[in-house]
C-alpha cells in the first residue's frame, strides 16, 4: 500500500535535497534498449577484442551485474568494459521510457526551493544525455553515476550519496533518496538518509520495506504532489 498524503508530506517537511535514482525513479533506462541485449552485446565485444568471457558471462542478463562479473574475473578488463557499457546506455537512453511523475518530482522539488540530485549505477554520461534530451538539465544540481572503471562506487555503496550531499553541502537529515531497488534503501540507510521506496513492479513493495524504505509509494506522481504541500 502507498504511503498516505499525510504521511509523505512528513517525510518531507524537512527535505532541503531530493535525491534520485535514475532507472525507475526517473525512467526506465532499457525500456527500448532491453538489458538482456545490452549484455550480450557487451559479450560480443569481449569476444570481438579476442578476450574470453569469464564463467558465468553467458547466463547474465543484467548488464550492471556483468559488468561487476568481468571486474571480479578480470581487473584488467575492467575500464575497457565499462567503456562499452557506457556507450550502450548512452545509447539505451535515447529510447528509454520516462517515468510517469519522474520529470514533475525533479521540476517540483527545484520549484519548491530544494535541490535535486541524480545518484545512479548507470554511468553519468548517460545520464546526462538523458538529462539535456528531455530538458530536464537545469532541475538537477549534479548527476552522480558510477565512477568510471570503479563498478565498486556502485550502490549498495553509499559512496555515490555521500559525494552529492559533499557536493551540495547538505545533510543526510536534510535529505531524502528515492529508489526502487533493496541496494538503494542500503545504500541510504549506510550514508544515514532516508529512503522512499518506488514499487514500480509487484512484490517491491515488500522487499523495500524489508530493506528499511521509511515509507513506500507505487507512484512517483504521489512524491511530486507531496513536495508541493
Amino acid at each position: 500500500m502507498s504511503a498516505t498524503p499525510q504521511q509523505l508530506a512528513a517525510v518531507l517537511r524537512p527535505v532541503k535535497h531530493v535525491l534520485l535514482d535514475f532507472d525507475g525513479p526517473v525512467c526506465s533506462v532499457f525500456a527500448g534498449l532491453p538489458a538482456p541485449e545490452v549484455a550480450r552485446r557487451l559479450r560480443e565485444g569481449l569476444l570481438a577484442s579476442g578476450e574470453q568471457a569469464p564463467a558465468g558471462a553467458e547466463e547474465e542478463t543484467d548488464p550492471l551485474a556483468l559488468l561487476r562479473l568481468i571486474s571480479d574475473a578480470r581487473p584488467d578488463l575492467t575500464e575497457s568494459t565499462d567503456a562499452a557499457l557506457a556507450a550502450l546506455e548512452t545509447e539505451a537512453v535515447r529510447v528509454a521510457r520516462p517515468t510517469p511523475g519522474g520529470e514533475s518530482v525533479l521540476r517540483t522539488a527545484v520549484r519548491s526551493g530544494r535541490l535535486a540530485s541524480v545518484v545512479s549505477n548507470n554511468a553519468g554520461m548517460a545520464i546526462e544525455a538523458y538529462l539535456t534530451e528531455h530538458g530536464l538539465s537545469d532541475y538537477v544540481a549534479g548527476v552522480f553515476g558510477r565512477a568510471p572503471g570503479d563498478p565498486s562506487s556502485m550502490k549498495p555503496n553509499p559512496r555515490l550519496l555521500l559525494e552529492a550531499m559533499d557536493a551540495a553541502g547538505t545533510r543526510p537529515e536534510h535529505c531524502i533518496f528515492i529508489g526502487d531497488a533493496a541496494r538503494d534503501i542500503e545504500a541510504g540507510t549506510a550514508a544515514g538518509i532516508p529512503t522512499i521506496g518506488y514499487a514500480n513492479k509487484p512484490g517491491k513493495a515488500e522487499k523495500l520495506g524489508a530493506a528499511g524504505a521509511v515509507v513506500i509509494v507505487d507512484s512517483m506522481e504521489l512524491i511530486a504532489d507531496a513536495l508541493t504541500r
